[in-house]
């Protein structure tokens, strides 16, 4: 079997937080599957190898709900290393306290509740020991006792993505006050308070793609200050960001036409993280409305 980039095997105690660890999994590019039985895992990577790379990072979730196939685990893993491909074992763990807490809250069932006869604490413990020879062998064990989600995403995103600076996108956006606000922004910026170049005959036709435009409005002192303090903002805020687990960004800039001005700004952005490194794409909302 020939090898693929990242197969990660995701499993833990139940209530220790693989949800979360897989929703992160997915926004750095992971195609996921839950509760997968273990004898259908050497099939599915199999699928994946045939994919020729459309499926080059795959994270897959099986663990005590699956019963007694679950068992079969050490055999399916044994079965896909002799086979050449590199797996990788997550395990999430956390105390019984929290794990005993995080069940009340949610007012599920464990797993072993029939076996357990009811007794959440004996559950826990009978799984721990099921668990605990696949704990000791995991290649990543992430304790998520004392983690809120957002620490919990930002401990995958550094253990699993392939460029930390890619763990939060950012789209930036041009649009036309007189045309609606912009919905799915985070952060909006009126530059209306600039002088508009539609008031300028040469300039009307043109927008702020074109140099013509962009000279225009960063000739005054105005603009050139707006557009430092506003990079000085955006600077301090991505980080802040990045830290409470945000992975998309929104930033707008609105005009009254969303052709000049805002298109100006956004583009002096976008071009200046791209050039940061920063994973960013810009669009221009209502630059062709009106046009004929």
């Amino acid at each position: 079997m020939e090898d693929i980039m990242n197969f990660l095997i995701v499993t833990g105690l139940s209530g220790s937080g693989k949800s979360g660890a897989v929703n992160a999994l997915e926004d750095i590019g992971y195609y996921c599957i839950d509760n997968i039985p273990p004898q259908l895992i050497p099939k599915f990577a199999d699928i994946c190898v045939k994919s020729h790379g459309h499926m080059s990072k795959v994270a897959i979730v099986t663990d005590i709900r699956g019963g007694e196939l679950f068992y079969e685990l050490d055999s399916s893993l044994d079965y896909l290393r002799k086979s050449g491909l590199e797996v990788k074992v997550l395990f999430l763990d956390a105390s019984d306290e929290v794990l005993i807490k995080r069940y009340k809250e949610t007012r599920r069932r464990h797993p072993l509740d029939e076996q357990s006869h009811g007794s959440l604490q004996k559950a826990i413990t009978m799984e721990r020991g099921i668990l605990s020879h696949i704990r000791e062998s995991s290649d990543y064990t992430i304790d998520t006792s004392d983690m809120t989600i957002a620490q919990l995403r930002e401990t995958i995103f550094d253990l699993f993505m392939d460029n930390p600076d890619d763990r939060m996108s950012v789209k930036v956006m041009s649009f036309g006050f007189k045309y609606g606000n912009c919905r799915e922004a985070d952060l909006v910026f009126d530059v209306r308070c600039l002088p508009n170049p539609f008031y300028i005959p040469e300039l009307k036709k043109y927008t702020g793609l074109e140099s013509c435009v962009r000279d225009y409005v960063m000739s005054f002192d105005s603009s050139k200050e707006l557009d430092k303090k506003l990079k000085d903002l955006i600077d301090f805020l991505l980080p802040l960001y990045r830290h409470e687990g945000k992975t998309s960004l929104v930033i707008a800039f609105g005009c009254t036409g969303g052709k000049h001005r805002s298109v100006t700004f956004a583009e002096n952005i976008y071009h200046y993280l791209d050039d940061k490194g920063v994973k960013s794409r810009v669009c221009h909302r209502d630059i062709e409305v009106g046009k004929l």
